[in-house]
């Protein structure tokens, strides 16, 4: 096979998966990056006096996700991987429950008895040992979890989660196979990495360096066009011509990147519906919660400003964070929503009022600092028939390919399916 010269747009772990591949297959690789370091969306930062970096917006890792678990043993690295169960907890009558388990479930007040939790536990089986999923995406959670797992269970459970996730505007519009996907691979055990998402990131980077892999960060595309069966970048406004060329960021970039792509696949790309994020990382003096629960589920009809809260310091141990307490306040929003244009400052005010009802002797003089993150791509939607909306990974440009998380549906947004689809494209490169 004649050497070809290939580009990766993107950093993240599915432009580092897709240069693996292509780069074993005896390919020369290049990986050009926004920014001064990979990781992408699951990228983190490290305070001076800190051992462990901390991500930017949440991460962690189920066991069942194999994709990640053969990319660590490919690497040499699962060694390096943390696998622990933290407690998640749901809000009922101003008290807070652990749900992480099926004993826990069988407890749990707001369900009540009897009738109740055996539909929602006959839900959950059928949903976990299904494989059958494509009907389900002619149909919304709403409409499905109403009938099967009866209102009661669903305005109880899934409809808070939900609206908290996609907003009163899109999650009536929610199919149902994304929550499918979500039961059905998702455990209650959790993994990190030693150092941190970050650290995996930096030791993955490494290891393509010393493969031949190059990696040119703080560089963005400007344009792509085909030019006689090839792809020519423009950087910096200078024309680079590949071989071929894989973009991994989101489909809204590759759009303004690319207009001489076909009128229908452009269109496909900018139908595509997803919330941005923002995210609060906040150091503590102390521990917040005082039972050591790590991820909290907040209904925002209780007045919480914020979809989740996660002591990340109950889950890894305080220790590589100079003892501080690390807590996220994430939320998933619309773009135009005012917490975009609010600061820091301004945020933390609103959230503070939060931190008291999680643990009353919460004071302002417990928080050390503040980081505040916003994406504007962070969570597709998906709506109805879905699988129809999602543009294929070969584009109309000969020689570039696409893979980013709006296409891994059913499967939700992470890591695991970045990576999945990413080296799928690399696949589908080498076969041409």
């Amino acid at each position: 096979m004649a050497t070809k010269k290939i580009a990766v747009i993107g950093a993240g772990f599915g432009g580092l998966s897709a240069a693996l591949d292509l780069s074993k297959a005896g390919h020369e690789v290049t990986i050009y990056e926004g920014s001064d370091h990979p990781g992408g969306l699951a990228s983190g930062f490290k305070a001076p006096q800190w051992q462990w970096s901390v991500e930017k917006f949440y991460h962690h890792w189920f066991t069942s996700d194999k994709y990640m678990f053969e990319l660590f043993d490919e690497l040499g690295l699962r060694s390096k991987v943390i696998v622990r169960t933290p407690k998640t907890v749901m809000f009922f009558k101003g008290k807070f429950y652990p749900f992480d388990s099926i004993p826990a479930a069988i407890l749990y007040p707001g369900l009540g008895w009897g009738f109740n939790k055996i539909r929602f536990g006959l839900v959950g089986v059928y949903l976990r040992l299904t494989n059958h999923w494509q009907p389900m995406e002619t149909t919304t959670v709403d409409a499905w979890m109403r009938k099967w797992a009866g209102s009661k269970v669903y305005e109880e459970m899934w409809q808070p989660m939900l609206v908290g996730k996609f907003g009163e505007r899109y999650a009536p519009q929610v199919n149902m196979a994304w929550m499918w996907a979500r039961m059905h691979a998702r455990t209650t055990s959790l993994v990190n990495y030693e150092g941190g998402f970050q650290a995996f990131a930096d030791d993955f980077a490494a290891f393509l360096q010393q493969r031949g892999v190059k990696i040119v960060y703080n560089t963005r595309v400007d344009s792509i066009r085909g030019q006689n069966g090839k792809v020519e970048l423009t950087i910096a406004g200078r024309p680079v011509v590949y071989d071929q060329a894989l973009v991994t960021v989101s489909p809204a970039q590759l759009a303004g990147m690319a207009p001489e792509l076909q009128a229908d696949y452009l269109k496909s790309l900018l139908d595509l519906k997803h919330l941005g994020a923002v995210v609060m990382v906040v150091s503590l003096k102390h521990q917040l919660s005082r039972e050591g629960y790590y991820w909290y589920n907040l209904p925002k009809k209780e007045g919480y400003p914020f979809l989740a809260l996660v002591e990340h310091t109950n889950f890894m141990d305080a220790s590589h964070y100079n003892n501080e307490h690390i807590i996220y306040c994430g939320d998933y929003l619309e773009n135009d929503h005012e917490y975009f244009q609010l600061s820091q400052d301004e945020l933390l005010q609103r959230f503070l009022p939060s931190f008291k009802k999680i643990n009353p002797d919460f004071e302002p003089d417990w928080i050390n600092q503040a980081w505040l993150f916003k994406a504007n791509y962070a969570q597709p939607v998906p709506f109805l028939n879905h699988s129809r909306n999602i543009p294929p990974i070969e584009t109309p440009i000969p020689g570039l390919y696409f893979a980013s998380m709006s296409q891994v549906y059913p499967w939700d947004r992470g890591t695991n399916f970045a990576v999945e689809i990413a080296r799928r494209a690399a696949g589908l490169m080498l076969e041409k």
